[in-house]
């Protein structure tokens, strides 16, 4: 007789974990399927280890105050894996850049968010023939392994299951029995059943939809490059982003000790989408994708705007498949996406846009508070 368990939640990134906590409020047996060795290993280490507070997205109103919104929740409950040890800034660049100075001060008085002119001993490190302000702003960066190993007690805790080194292959409608999930594991193929699943796998949320002959949903991609490097002294307590434009950012990596450089020109390879007409080809392995690091040409673009980057050395890089909203390239907005009953009932995919809007999950699941749900 196959396992029964009240919910699946596919994918153990912070995400998938952090629904599985809300989902016992619910629900009593549920399991988590990670094909990696570990939790939290892709996505949610390998993306920048910024906890926003709004300032990123002035063309986003919306965007910014959910972070507004979201931002102090992560840091009060989560306080022992974040870094709130260096000045984080954010200076406007004076061409092609898409907001002014004082547009980006008129956004975040909008958004009600701190902001002040940066110290004159800050202000040197920039170029300002090209940079129009330099602002001092309120962000921080969070350790992934410290937020893996408290999330992993937390899920201990309240005896969710977990199954790692596991690959969900697809998902069957069992019509009003639930559904039917397919696992491969290294030695092993085998399936359990549930009511609900909850496909948490960011980047291959449609390889389970495609897999299981399922409607996917217009998501698009890019194999993105994070610079790992050694700030020399006067940057290790800041965290730097020039923008909003083909610019740069250099925040704190509290888990590695050193600073990631990213780059909007040069942090994405490569980058593909999924769509219903659009050439799909999910042939496509990141992992056999070259990855030639486009380290020199960030840091020497970056150096134009703060000259003393010159003086970083770069350690090493880390990718991963970035995924977002194809309507987000407009403003660069980072909504969630809640999809419910996804070709199958009770089969929901959540993409999480970034770590703090995890928060505008519990709205979502009032569903689970009917009766005809938790029959």
């Amino acid at each position: 007789m196959k396992q029964a368990y009240d919910a699946i939640v596919i994918g153990g990134g912070f995400f998938g974990c952090k629904l599985s906590l809300y989902l016992k409020q619910y629900l009593r047996r549920i399991l988590i399927v990670e094909k990696e060795v570990d939790l939290l290993q892709r996505a949610s280490y390998v993306n920048q280890a910024r906890v926003h507070n709004g300032y990123h997205y002035p063309r986003s109103i919306l965007t910014g105050l959910r972070s507004k919104v979201n931002f102090p929740k992560f840091i009060n409950e989560y306080q022992d894996c974040v870094d709130s040890s260096f000045d984080k800034y954010y200076a406007i660049g004076k061409i092609l850049s898409k907001v002014t100075a004082n547009q980006f001060k008129l956004f975040c008085q909008r958004i009600d968010v701190p902001i002040e002119p940066a110290p004159q001993a800050v202000k040197k490190l920039f170029n300002y023939t090209i940079i129009e302000e330099v602002f001092r702003t309120q962000e921080y960066a969070f350790d992934a392994v410290k937020l893996k190993n408290r999330v992993l007690n937390e899920l201990e805790a309240a005896s969710v299951e977990i199954q790692l080194n596991s690959q969900v292959v697809k998902v069957k409608d069992l019509d009003n029995l639930g559904m039917e999930i397919f696992i491969k594991s290294e030695n092993n193929c085998d399936s359990v059943t549930a009511k609900y699943v909850f496909n948490c796998t960011y980047s291959g949320i449609n390889q389970i939809l495609r897999a299981s002959d399922l409607p996917i949903i217009p998501l698009k991609h890019e194999l993105a490059e994070m610079a790992l490097v050694a700030v020399p002294e006067p940057l290790k307590h800041l965290g730097i982003t020039v923008m909003c434009g083909p610019f740069f950012s250099i925040m704190p990596f509290p888990s590695r000790g050193l600073h990631t450089l990213s780059h909007v020109r040069y942090t994405p390879h490569c980058y593909w989408q999924d769509s219903e007409d659009f050439c799909v080809d999910f042939g496509i392995s990141p992992s056999k994708i070259p990855r030639k690091t486009n380290y020199l040409q960030m840091v020497r673009d970056a150096e134009r705007y703060m000259p003393i980057l010159k003086e970083c050395r770069h350690v090493d890089s880390i990718w991963e498949v970035k995924t977002v909203l194809p309507q987000s390239e407009v403003d660069d907005s980072r909504p969630i996406l809640f999809k419910k009953d996804q070709g199958i009932k009770n089969l929901t995919c959540i993409l999480g846009g970034k770590i703090d809007n995890v928060y505008d999950i519990p709205d979502e699941l009032q569903f689970l508070n009917s009766k005809e749900s938790l029959r």
